[in-house]
């Protein structure tokens, strides 16, 4: 069991779950209500469960104890984070869920992208088909016809 749950296989397909349930349960509760708004209290119940998670836990760190450069990329990582779910909450208040999520998943082929472009990470020929792969679902998953 240890050896499972220090899978990151594992951890990846439970957040693949948890963000299908995302697009589900926000496509339901931004009926009524603004999803600028609706992002919000998302945003505070996240604060509060992982608030209390990192308590319980006994992880919570000094904030002294963070480096400038951590600062800074994971400000710019919340910025970019706030700005993906007003984005995706929008699109889910305008949109069918079936179609809005695929194409918020072409994040993937983007994030292979980046990491090549700016981290210097490498992908071979089958990885390079996949992302293409990904890209082509993605727009026809989205495809309305």
């Amino acid at each position: 069991m240890k050896t499972l749950l220090a899978s990151w296989q594992i951890w990846a397909l439970l957040s693949a779950a948890f963000a299908a349930l995302t697009a589900i349960f926000a496509k339901i509760g931004i009926e009524a209500v603004n999803s600028d708004f609706a992002t919000l209290i998302r945003t505070v119940v996240i604060v509060c469960v992982l608030s209390l998670i990192l308590l319980a836990t006994g992880q919570w760190q000094p904030l002294g104890s963070i480096s400038r450069k951590t600062y800074l990329f994971l400000v710019l990582s919340g910025l970019a984070t706030g700005g993906s779910w007003l984005c995706y909450f929008r699109a889910l208040k305008l949109g069918d869920a079936a179609r809005v999520a695929p194409l918020d998943k072409l994040s993937v082929v983007l994030v292979a992208v980046f990491g090549v472009v700016f981290l210097g990470e490498r992908l071979a020929v089958p990885n390079w088909l996949g992302i293409a792969l990904i890209a082509v679902g993605a727009v026809l998953v989205a495809y309305r016809a």
